[in-house]
């Protein structure tokens, strides 16, 4: 049996989900649901305890100069004291490009097959490994670790092998042509070949290290492209168990295991430029900053580029058939991973009469305030705060929290103040809880950019025309993957579907209970749309996956005797 056969049945079940968008997943969506969890717990912790450990991370790749690593635990506030190999830099690309010959001319079946292997090994040798990684590395809760930064990657990821062999398959491997040119019939046997764009370097974020990063870098192997893995330097380790896994992988289904590589830097010495520029760079996927990946976008040619950055997300709250209910959802997404989500909620745009309910206008400080106390609700026991907020992953947030407190006290008003909470399981954890602040659109130099954190502006506006104009202009101009909109208006639904669609931005309307505003389903919701700063790149379409592989074609005349000439 093929590794694709092995996993076929799982791979045609992903098929139909992606053409039906219906809400599928093999994996269970809680850890507590994994197959014996309690010994994969165990065995995930004492893994990710063997790495501190021993120090060192082995990795037998090409070309290692030196070790290197600087990554700090957010529940500690120590340094992990995990090296990694730094390899020179065009060692890395000559291995790559001799991996890949015979990885191109494999059967894109083959290619799949192993990648789903690959999955399989993630999930069931390094899913809980993994989580510890993140955790200790981004900051992340144990539940979203395992959730956005374990299964819902492992979804996106054959989300995007989906894409890829549905854009492979599109392309016929042959024709047999003929067409009259004046008395003569011309007959031709064309053949057409998928080839590879070249070397991909993937770079993964710091927050959601591996969210972005599987799906990339399968979206490039499944079309025949090696990959260099270029980490933040504060997330290193669950990308290094990512990169070993997938040589693994590779090298025992027979193929080089230098398709995968890793290539790591410090802050002090960033190579992020250099692998970019590299004449053999054919592909760049990046997650991060905005300002370096506009730089991605502006510098990578003759690469092809795919970013996603961040932005402004915004919440029109125009009325509420339950506005308590509302402000409680809202309050839930501000909260999660202290806005240190790319989808997470920024700019609160409410007209300043208030917001229409059944019940009545209910004034715009009411609900500025009530808003307040929701988040407070959330925050203000440490136990329930270390499952939502659960730490902050680098020291310049917390920096940028003060600065925008000052702001906020001179310019506006403080409607929360932030400050750290005690983690009942790591004393040490850098955390805190958010900030809130009541501005008018006088102050739109303030918060026109996205504030990276638990940081919220509660905007008065005109009325609630005004209010979808601003917000929709924060996405055109600022960038934003997500929106949110509470209305009882079916006439300003309409409107506003149709403003976010203009501004690219995907719009969540109405939406209260125990789902987060900000959740997005592999399989179902596309995850930016390209058409705002935010990102030019969506997960999952076929543009993400189509561009990878070029269509190369030969003819040759065919003759009656032998089928083609000699």
């Amino acid at each position: 049996m093929t590794l694709f056969e092995k996993h076929q049945a799982r791979f045609e079940q992903a098929q139909q989900a992606c053409a039906t968008r219906h809400c599928w997943s093999p994996y269970p969506e809680m850890p507590d649901k994994y197959p014996e969890a309690a010994h994969a717990k165990s065995a995930g912790l004492a893994a990710f305890e063997q790495h501190l450990k021993n120090g060192r991370f082995e990795l037998d790749q090409p070309g290692i100069t030196g070790w290197i690593g600087e990554e700090i635990s957010p529940y500690t506030q120590q340094a992990l004291g995990v090296v990694y190999p730094q390899s020179d830099i065009n060692t890395l690309f000559n291995a790559a490009e001799q991996a890949m010959d015979s990885w191109a001319q494999a059967p894109y079946t083959q290619r799949i097959g192993v990648l789903m292997e690959v999955l399989e090994v993630l999930y069931r040798d390094h899913l809980f490994e993994v989580l510890h990684a993140v955790m200790h590395t981004a900051g992340q809760s144990y539940n979203m670790a395992y959730a956005g930064s374990g299964v819902n990657a492992l979804d996106r990821s054959i989300e995007a092998l989906v894409y890829a062999e549905q854009a492979m398959c599109s392309v016929a491997p042959s024709a047999h042509w003929s067409r009259r040119f004046g008395s003569s019939e011309i007959h031709l046997q064309k053949t057409y070949r998928l080839v590879p764009r070249g070397t991909a370097v993937c770079f993964s974020c710091a927050s959601f290290p591996t969210w972005n990063a599987w799906p990339s870098m399968m979206a490039s192997l499944a079309t025949g492209n090696p990959v260099i893995l270029k980490p933040h330097p504060a997330t290193v380790l669950p990308m290094a168990i990512t990169v070993k896994a997938f040589r693994q992988v590779l090298q025992a289904a027979g193929f080089d295991p230098n398709l995968v590589t890793l290539a790591i830097d410090t802050t002090s010495e960033p190579i992020g430029k250099v692998l970019i520029k590299h004449p053999k760079t054919a592909i760049v996927d990046f997650t991060g900053s905005v300002r370096f990946g506009q730089w991605v976008e502006q510098n990578a040619h003759p690469a092809l580029a795919f970013t996603e950055t961040a932005g402004c997300n915004t919440v029109v709250l125009e009325s509420a058939q339950d506005l308590d209910a509302a402000l409680r959802n809202l309050a839930t997404t501000m909260c999660l991973f202290s806005a240190q989500m790319c989808t997470s909620p920024q700019n609160i745009y409410i007209p300043k009469s208030g917001v229409n309910t059944p019940q009545g206008t209910v004034p715009f400080n009411e609900v500025a305030q009530r808003l307040a106390t929701a988040v407070q609700a959330l925050t203000s026991d440490p136990k329930k705060a270390s499952m939502i907020l659960a730490t902050i992953q680098s020291p310049q947030t917390l920096a940028l929290l003060q600065e925008m407190q000052a702001q906020g006290q001179q310019r506006g008003q403080v409607l929360l103040s932030p400050r750290p909470y005690s983690h009942p399981d790591f004393p040490g954890a850098r955390t805190s809880t958010p900030l809130m602040l009541q501005v008018s659109t006088r102050e739109r130099d303030l918060y026109a950019e996205e504030r990276f954190g638990p940081i919220s502006f509660v905007i008065a506006c005109e009325d609630a025309d005004d209010a979808l104009k601003q917000a929709t202009q924060d996405a055109r101009s600022q960038g934003g993957l997500t929106a949110f909109l509470y209305s009882m208006r079916e006439d300003f639904i309409a409107q506003a579907e149709k403003a976010y669609a203009r501004a690219g931005a995907q719009l969540t309307i109405n939406l209260v209970g125990a789902m987060p505003l900000n959740f997005a389903a592999a399989y179902s919701d596309y995850h930016v749309t390209g058409l705002n700063p935010a990102g030019n790149a969506t997960l999952t379409n076929l543009a993400f996956v189509a561009g990878r592989f070029g269509i190369v074609q030969s003819r040759r005349p065919v003759t009656q005797d032998s089928g083609t000439t000699p």
